[in-house]
């Protein structure tokens, strides 16, 4: 019930405030990032999710490049806002939050295993939280200096989406927190 409350009093003074929650970069997230691949800036070497809900190896893919007005057209507004212009969703309101099936959390955008659910906890940040991403290919990282200190920007290695940020906060075996946004995800169920 109390993380009930903090979800329904973090939305409404939220949607209270001036202009609502909006923390967004003044340009759009570019489509390819710097994850080096074997043979060009075509394509990114990552792990997929096989049909038996395993990943696969490491293994070259072609990146995934839209213009900005073609992620515009495919995304859901706020999943075009996060993603695509590095928004941040408020805290204790998006989806994720409290999921607990087994399964991989994937791109919105590209459908990348980013996370497992294995290494998902309860952070009490509000925002869905890992300590380790399900493959550390898929995943993409760069200094982000928005904010008066500089943090760790995670982005989808394959389409460049902003997931959120990366901290030395985290619990045990890693220490780290893979804080995301919850409108950048998608989530797979495995049995």
């Amino acid at each position: 019930m109390r993380g009930h409350r903090q979800f329904v009093l973090g939305c409404l003074v939220l949607a209270l405030l001036p202009g609502g929650f909006t923390v967004m970069s003044a340009t759009p997230v570019p489509s390819v990032v710097g994850n080096k691949s074997s043979d060009s800036n075509q394509t990114v070497r990552v792990r997929l999710l096989a049909p038996d809900g395993t990943l696969t190896a490491p293994t070259n893919v072609a990146r995934v490049t839209r213009s900005d007005e073609e992620w515009r057209r495919r995304l859901a507004p706020e999943v075009y806002r996060v993603t695509r212009r590095a928004g941040t969703e408020p805290p204790f309101c998006g989806g994720f939050l409290r999921e607990k099936r087994a399964g991989f959390f994937t791109c919105a955008g590209c459908g990348l295993p980013l996370f497992t659910s294995s290494a998902k906890f309860e952070s009490g940040t509000g925002w869905p939280s890992f300590f380790e991403p399900a493959a550390p290919e898929n995943v993409a990282a760069r200094p982000d200096r928005s904010l008066v200190s500089t943090r760790t920007e995670i982005l989808c290695a394959r389409c460049g989406a902003h997931l959120g940020h990366v901290f030395d906060d985290g619990p045990r075996p890693t220490g780290r927190r893979y804080c995301l946004n919850a409108a950048a995800l998608a989530f797979a169920h495995t049995p």
